[in-house]
């Protein structure tokens, strides 16, 4: 007979199927849940063509030459005040009230020029205004 004393083996616990169980119900519970996005709002657009059209009416033309002199539609005005342009706009627009104001200042023209055109155009209530430019040179 052996006598010998019995080792005790040290009992262990596996983690690798306790690893595979929660990859599992991580994996279930990704699938089934529903994402909600809160930031998502139900808007109904309108609608409009993908044909711009044509527009029936030209733009009004706003120059400033280099002196600070303005003329609209090519007919020079009688002095450099606001109140002048902006009588003149809308005389303008009279006859086109939707069309678009093009401010066309040389590179040269006094600064406050340019802000007494700015201001006359808001004052008359001008829509849609734009100033011209020209490509820079490379």
């Amino acid at each position: 007979m052996n006598l010998r004393p019995r080792r005790r083996e040290e009992p262990e616990i596996t983690l690798t199927p306790l690893i595979d169980v929660v990859f599992l119900m991580l994996i279930f519970f990704m699938v089934s849940a529903t994402f909600l996005n809160e930031a998502d709002m139900e808007l109904t657009l309108p609608e409009a063509s993908l044909d711009p059209g044509q527009r029936a009416y030209s733009p009004i033309e706003l120059t400033i030459n280099a002196e600070g002199d303005y003329f609209v539609n090519g007919n020079a005005l009688a002095n450099q005040q606001a109140e002048t342009v902006e009588r003149a706009l809308n005389q303008a627009l009279a006859d086109n009230p939707e069309a678009p104001v093009i401010i066309r200042a040389d590179g040269r023209t006094p600064h406050q020029s340019l802000v007494t055109a700015l201001d006359a155009a808001g004052r008359a209530d001008i829509s849609s205004l734009s100033i011209a430019t020209v490509p820079e040179d490379e």
